[in-house]
């Protein structure tokens, strides 16, 4: 079972280190548009305070999101708002997120998450750590990839190569950064690909953040992989 203790402390103070630096922005940065295609900043942060409130909504035995067109309504909502407003909405949802898991008593149940997915309880904690460490990364203020922790980015490797394996179009294979390696995709899709690079690299291709550009990669092509 995940270490859902160590992963809500990790929480917390990615949460903390992500609402410290956004408090420098402005009104009119706010606005700006982040790293995610169609998405300003704003669009940013509002993901981040609903999606505190449908990992709430999970905990309570409710569906994530009422729809996935509510989903993006809310987010479409709320991104204009000012800065102020933004913040105190993340710290906000946050809170009522942590006051959910504080009341947990089975870490081991199975939850149901968006599409059919599901985890343990004890999962989700790493979920959330992954959609705080990586949006942080979207805002686009400084804090990069190559800044995330290490037992992070090791971990989210490790989830997002589990999530690709058996893919049917995505060919074996091989990432490493030369001391630790992870498989992915399909056998059937094509001969074994080998992808070796940075740890940070490879988080950023497979989360669909870098274009892989600067990954070495024998026996083929670089896999496109399918979105998240």
């Amino acid at each position: 079972m995940a270490d859902h203790v160590r992963d809500l402390a990790s929480v917390r103070d990615a949460t903390e280190g992500l609402l410290t630096a956004a408090a420098k922005l402005n009104n009119d940065s706010v606005a700006e548009p982040s790293r995610l295609p169609g998405w300003t900043r704003g669009h940013v942060l509002a993901h981040l305070a609903r999606n505190a409130d449908a990992l709430a909504n999970v905990f309570a035995g409710r569906p994530m999101y009422a729809s996935p067109e509510a989903r993006d309504a809310d987010i479409e909502r709320n991104a204009p708002r000012p800065l102020d407003v933004q913040l105190a909405d993340v710290r906000e949802s946050a809170a009522r997120l942590l006051q959910a898991w504080a009341v947990t008593a089975d870490w081991s149940r199975t939850v149901e998450l968006r599409n059919g997915v599901t985890d343990t309880a004890a999962g989700v904690p790493f979920r959330r750590w992954a959609e705080v460490e990586l949006h942080h990364v979207d805002l686009g203020i400084g804090y990069e990839l190559e800044g995330l922790p290490a037992e992070f980015t090791e971990r989210e490797i490790t989830f997002l190569a589990d999530r690709f394996t058996g893919h049917p179009e995505v060919p074996h294979t091989v990432v490493t950064d030369g001391t630790r390696a992870w498989s992915t995709g399909s056998e059937s899709a094509g001969p074994t690909v080998t992808v070796t690079g940075p740890a940070p690299e490879l988080l950023g291709w497979l989360s669909g953040r870098r274009d892989g550009a600067d990954l070495d990669v024998r026996g083929g092509t670089l896999p496109a992989l399918p979105p998240l």
